[in-house]
């Protein structure tokens, strides 16, 4: 290679580096200083949504939203400072997003799931609620999941599409829930009788409360018995103590009341137990 042709790409080079190199810089250092921007932003759009009293969740979630979104357009700038087709590369990225979108339609389904309840607040952390057939104590509300506690101590982790695509029964809005109880009694027996003996054994336990009073009535007739229905009401966090509770005075009244009980075996009527 002769020396002309060096001498031609070293002046090429030349005046590459000197229109390119300041915008370097000039794109770097905007790189720099932008971000430090957003960070100062950031916390301040923060602690704004905090004053606002918009909850944990939506405080973290939309606060890191803007952070991004902020970080984003301070990149898009510093393409730009480079000579980089700001347009261009938003139509590589909504290209991008959309076939990942296709991709990923539960995925995303979910997510907007997540900002409905974040933003709607059909339950809260904390709450007692009832989705699907599921029921249980919410412990966590993600972007994309909700996590319950069930009475027994099951971890259920429900995505949010399921959440919003169902009905959701909050049981914490009235501070209080009904459980669903049945006891036996045979035919011979009087139901007056036996509603009476119910009631003093609800009276005795200490997790039942008094207001709303408990409902008590026949539910249906079985081959040997009939089935008396329980519906006392409790706080939530009392579930299980309260149901051993509640059959365990219930045995002992029907017990100190003589009230009997069919057994499947025929239609003899034998004694309860202490």
């Amino acid at each position: 290679m002769d020396s002309a042709k060096i001498e031609e790409y070293i002046g090429l080079f030349t005046d590459w580096a000197v229109i390119f190199v300041p915008k370097l810089l000039i794109a770097i250092l905007v790189v720099f200083v932008g971000l430090f921007i957003v960070r100062k932003l950031s916390r301040v759009i923060k602690l704004a949504f905090e004053k606002a009293n918009l909850g944990l969740e939506v405080t973290e979630f939309l606060a890191s939203l803007i952070e991004l979104l902020l970080k984003a357009i301070v990149l898009l700038v510093a393409a730009s400072i480079l000579g980089f087709e700001v347009s261009t590369l938003l139509g590589v990225l909504a290209a991008a997003g959309f076939a990942v979108g296709l991709a990923l339609q539960g995925f995303l389904g979910n997510f907007a799931s997540g900002l409905t309840i974040l933003f709607f607040k059909p339950y809260r952390v904390g709450d007692w609620v009832k989705v699907s057939d599921h029921f249980g104590k919410v412990t966590s509300i993600q972007i994309f999941n909700t996590t319950l506690v069930t009475p027994n101590d099951k971890t259920l982790i429900i995505p949010n599409g399921q959440v919003t695509d169902n009905i959701i029964t909050n049981f914490s809005t009235k501070g209080n829930i009904r459980l669903e109880l049945e006891v036996t009694m045979p035919y011979a027996e009087s139901f007056p009788k036996v509603k009476q003996v119910i009631g003093e054994a609800l009276s005795r336990c200490e997790s039942i409360l008094r207001e709303p009073a408990a409902q008590i009535g026949i539910v249906t007739y079985d081959s040997h018995s009939i089935v008396v229905a329980v519906r006392p009401y409790i706080h939530p966090d009392d579930y299980w103590k309260a149901t051993f509770e509640v059959y365990s005075s219930i045995k002992q009244s029907f017990s100190e009341n003589g009230i009997q009980a069919a057994y499947s075996e025929g239609v003899e009527l034998g004694t309860i137990g202490v």
